[in-house]
């Protein structure tokens, strides 16, 4: 079997076996990184002097004991809103371009504690904000599928780094949808997991109510190894939960669905959503149904709510955590500028891309005087409502079906054209962020052009072992999934 094509814990097994080298996993990587990445330009920066001296360091570590995980050895690529002591983290923004953070996100050091090597930052919608990662200040991704699409957003980088062989896996973060939306457009398998259940400590805030990181990979078994790793307490998050229940590979052992209830809320295969994504999506439900789960239709009354509510919340807490790139601590600053205030306004002005700007601005008017009650605490009243809903419906269901997105890949070009369009393609993700619920997206079929299709399985709270155990199961039935280079029909592939 060819390195490329094996899944982190198969490389895993073989490095412990000794039938590879962890040097070998590296030296895959930065090869396909170098046949394939001026084309795809999935990463920000990469660490490949420091990724050889850690392999041989994590080699040694596995021969005498010190690093026993089924994950050590792998390479792995970050997100750049994820902070690595002394290396540049961004946020694919012109006011981070230079910063280089003090200390580790507390997923960091769990990686290293595992034995994994980091092989470099994953490029991303600017501040995580979009859904296509084209608002970086630092140039477009590409979809490995087919180079003229978007590999989605805004953990872009890390997912189109998964689908090209770049990595063999990889962690994004996910506010609205930002790991799930594009795991399906590039074919791979992503997890956002329950609110709090891993450290936010060293991610740099978006929405710090929604914000969460989490695993992307080749399948479930890697996804749930990997979340296993990065999960757990941490006092240096205040918002971080207690958890006893973190062994997650357990649940993909099971591939059992007989008996498991399925929830489709019927307005999520109403107006909007592409033919082709429908048939998909139609076609899944129906192989669930096949191996004796029960798959029943229900009705979403605040589906209408959600995008509102969710860009609203968003926009807020984003506007009041990016208040603090203004020029003075750290970060961009002007060249020219006359006096305190204009400094300030020249540095925002000139470090922000568009789609950051336009979000801050729409913050700021929702939590302004005179509106804050008619936007925002409403928006807050509306998210209750929201999850209530959710949680009627888990009193009945084990786990709830949706598509990850309305449509395939978009070309590169056409969401940017229309901010609204482009935030009205979110409607199948942020209510798992508002309820603070886990979701995973697996792929579950092709488009006429070759273009990956994925399926959403959203839990309750801590229900992360229902739709591990649901997706494994129906990955085991759909077998495995085609690789970019293999699967896409179109030329213009890696």
């Amino acid at each position: 079997m060819e390195l490329e094509s094996m899944t982190a814990l198969e490389l895993a097994a073989k490095i412990r076996q000794r039938e590879v080298s962890v040097l070998d996993g590296v030296k895959e990587v930065f090869d396909q990184i170098e046949s394939k990445e001026d084309k795809v330009h999935a990463y920000l920066d990469t660490y490949k002097k420091e990724a050889y001296a850690r392999a041989k360091e994590v080699e040694k570590g596995i021969q005498d004991g010190t690093y026993t995980g089924p994950l050590a050895g792998v390479p792995i690529a970050v997100k750049d809103n994820i902070c690595i002591k002394g290396k540049k983290t961004t946020c694919a923004s012109k006011i981070l371009e230079n910063f280089v953070p003090q200390y580790n996100a507390e997923v960091i050091d769990r990686l290293e504690k595992a034995g994994m090597i980091i092989i470099g930052k994953t490029n991303m919608d600017e501040f995580a904000m979009g859904s296509t990662t084209e608002t970086s200040a630092y140039g477009v991704t590409r979809n490995p599928w087919n180079l003229e699409n978007v590999p989605g957003g805004s953990s872009g980088g890390s997912c189109a780094a998964v689908a090209a062989g770049e990595t063999f896996m990889a962690l994004g973060s996910d506010t609205g949808g930002s790991i799930r939306q594009p795991s399906s457009f590039c074919g791979v398998t992503g997890i956002k997991p329950t609110y709090g259940t891993v450290s936010r400590y060293g991610l740099v805030a978006y929405a710090s109510s929604l914000d969460q990181i989490g695993p992307v990979g080749k399948n479930v078994a890697d996804c749930a190894a990997l979340l296993e790793v990065i999960s757990g307490h941490d006092p240096k998050d205040s918002t971080s939960l207690d958890r006893t229940d973190l062994i997650f590979s357990r649940s993909v052992e099971e591939k059992k669905l007989l008996g498991m209830k399925f929830g489709v809320p019927k307005e999520f295969l109403a107006r909007g959503l592409d033919p082709e994504v429908k048939e998909s999506f139609m076609n899944t439900l129906k192989t669930l149904t096949e191996q004796g789960a029960i798959v029943e239709f229900f009705s979403v009354e605040t589906m209408e709510y959600m995008i509102p509510a969710y860009y609203i919340i968003a926009s807020a807490e984003a506007s009041s955590n990016l208040e603090r790139f203004d020029g003075v601590k750290y970060g961009y600053r002007a060249a020219e500028y006359e006096g305190l205030h204009d400094m300030y306004k020249k540095t925002r002005t000139e470090g922000f891309g568009e789609e950051v700007k336009r979000r801050i601005m729409l913050g700021s008017f929702v939590l302004s005087s005179g509106y804050y009650d008619a936007y925002y605490l409403k928006a807050l009243r509306t998210k209750a409502l929201i999850k209530q809903e959710f949680d009627q419906a888990f009193e009945k269901y084990d786990v709830i079906l949706a598509p990850a997105a309305p449509y395939t890949a978009p070309k590169i070009g056409e969401s940017l054209k229309d901010p609204l369009a482009m935030y009205l393609g979110d409607i199948y993700t942020v209510a798992v962020n508002l309820c603070g619920l886990p979701g995973i997206t697996v792929p579950c079929g092709q488009d006429k052009a070759g273009m990956p299709i994925g399926i959403q399985m959203i839990g309750d709270c801590f229900g992360e072992h229902k739709i591990l155990r649901a997706a494994a199961a129906y990955e085991a039935v759909r077998g495995a999934f085609p690789a970019p280079a293999k699967g896409g029909k179109r030329h213009e592939t890696v």
